[in-house]
């Protein structure tokens, strides 16, 4: 039998009860606070508290004062739950779900919008800083034109349902600070107004088939609206029309036309933004900066469906994609197609070989990468390096493996030129962060 784990009661007690002031929030979206410990000897190995000693407390915010309870003590920081606001902060709101602080979702409801905004970008700068090494003055951060009903996607969870509780079992979203626990969603105020009102439709059919005891383990449904429909196929072929912004005439390559919406067909389950509300701004901002670079070809590199090599195909000579998914590499071919341009080339890449057989010449190459949450793995990072283009536009829907990955560029070569983040998850603790980088001489 494993022996049950201890409480560690330095330097709180379980449940001990503490005022603190917050004085900044993490980049997962939690108040800190430090509080000040008897003096006493550390023993070796302890951390030093001169500073005082860290508290975090969720959905708190700077400047309030509060009462909290302690509920874990780590190495060098402790955790606790949020009892009281004893002295509110300016910037908090009044949160728009009733769910807000049960579910797991979002973690800035109580946080006005301009204040949500200035802290993503004081968090940007904070990770540069630290995970770098770098200071560089960070762009304030492009707001969202909507800040609620923009998720074009959602992915609610339930757990196997017994059938006599059919009726009962939770559908949604894991609760704060579990990795196990679903709280029950039957609506999402981030999600668009189409996918609420598809979802107890959706609902309704998972409990009807929970009753006829249908399911032998948990599952996720999904809702993904483009072109004005809400499917839950995962393997439906859908299409998002995307309106680009009128380019810059100077940056038109010569005997090319500009695409003014571009349509993009692509599986339900593959990747794709999920705020088409922000996305043109996004897509313009990404492939005027690649354009800027001077370059005359361009590459994407986890291209998908062709998102970013199609939208900028009218800036460079050509432009060329690589995906591993072979699906996606098939659809961006047939994207590039549809939408008339000729100057795209996709091509599906190994993981260990992923530049192989691409012909532009890297000096006068920019690369774009937008990789998963995870970022850029060391095999990659070195292909790119040993390839060398000219510039790269690094787009992140993570900045803490964003900074992890922008060590390497720096001892390779590249100098960072711009840092501009995206707040496409309103509401939330992410962003988009794209950072653009030139090989120096």
């Amino acid at each position: 039998m494993a022996k049950k784990r201890t409480f560690n009661d330095k330097p709180f007690r379980y449940h001990q009860e503490i005022e603190l002031e917050i004085s900044t929030l993490t980049n997962l979206g939690v108040g800190l606070g430090r509080v000040t410990l008897p003096p006493s000897e550390p023993a070796e190995g302890e951390p030093e508290t001169s500073g005082g000693w860290v508290v975090m407390v969720p959905f708190t915010l700077p400047g309030e004062k509060i009462r909290a309870r302690i509920f874990r003590n780590h190495k060098n920081y402790s955790e606790a739950d949020l009892l009281e606001v004893i002295a509110e902060s300016k910037d908090r709101v009044k949160p728009v779900c009733s769910l807000f602080g049960s579910c797991g979702g979002c973690q800035y409801q109580h946080l006005n919008y301009s204040a949500q905004l200035h802290w993503k970008r004081q968090q940007v700068a904070e990770l540069l800083k630290y995970m770098a090494g770098l200071e560089f003055s960070v762009e304030p951060v492009i707001g969202s034109p909507k800040e609620l009903g923009y998720r074009s996607k959602i992915t609610p969870h339930f757990g196997l349902p017994r059938p006599e509780k059919a009726d009962t079992f939770p559908i949604g979203f894991l609760k704060q600070s579990s990795r196990f626990e679903l709280v029950d969603v039957p609506q999402c105020p981030i999600a668009t107004d189409r996918i609420n009102l598809k979802l107890p439709e959706v609902r309704a059919e998972v409990k009807r088939k929970a009753a006829e005891g249908l399911y032998s383990r948990g599952a996720t449904v999904m809702l993904r609206e483009a072109s004005g429909s809400v499917t839950t196929d995962y393997d439906a072929s859908i299409t998002e029309c995307v309106s680009l912004p009128p380019v810059d005439k100077k940056l038109i390559s010569e005997g090319s036309t500009p695409v003014s919406e571009l349509k993009l067909t692509f599986l339900a389950r593959d990747f794709f933004q999920n705020n088409p509300f922000i996305l043109p701004l996004f897509i313009d901002y990404v492939r005027t900066q690649a354009s800027l670079s001077g370059a005359k070809y361009l590459v994407d590199a986890y291209c998908g469906s062709g998102l970013f090599a199609l939208s900028s195909a009218c800036l460079f000579k050509e432009v060329a994609g690589i995906e591993i998914s072979a699906t996606s590499v098939a659809c961006a071919k047939a994207n590039a197609v549809s939408n008339g341009i000729t100057n795209a080339q996709f091509q599906a890449g190994e993981a260990s070989a992923i530049f192989a057989g691409l012909t532009f010449p890297a000096p006068d190459t920019v690369v774009v990468i937008d990789p998963p949450r995870k970022g850029c793995d060391e095999s990659f990072l070195n292909q790119l390096f040993n390839y060398g283009p000219k510039a790269v536009v690094y787009v992140s829907c993570d900045p803490a493996t964003q900074m992890r990955d922008l060590k390497p560029f720096l001892t390779s070569g590249y100098v960072v030129k711009r840092i501009q983040p995206f707040d496409l998850f309103p509401q939330t603790r992410h962003l988009e962060c794209v950072i653009t980088l030139e090989k120096g001489v």
